[in-house]
């Protein structure tokens, strides 16, 4: 069996943040993946990026600009 918690480091101990089933006594294996201290810092740097590859940018701006040049406003009466 396998499960996933978040738990936080203090005095030496890993302390988990959510109730764990486990018997007393029982050994398990810990496998530790480190989370940034800051989560909210400069979330824009942090993503930057993370379209890369997905869309094709130059069609996307092409698209744009055609669209622009359509009208869909009714011609105003004078």
């Amino acid at each position: 069996m396998a499960t996933t918690i978040k738990a936080r480091f203090s005095g030496g101990v890993l302390e988990p943040l959510e109730k764990l089933e486990l018997m007393e006594g029982q050994e398990v294996t810990v496998t530790i993946f480190s989370l940034p201290l800051n989560t909210g810092a400069d979330w824009l740097t942090r993503t930057a990026g993370g379209w890369a590859g997905l869309i094709d940018a130059e069609r996307l701006k092409r698209d744009v600009s055609e669209s622009r040049l359509v009208t869909t406003r009714p011609e105003p009466r004078l």
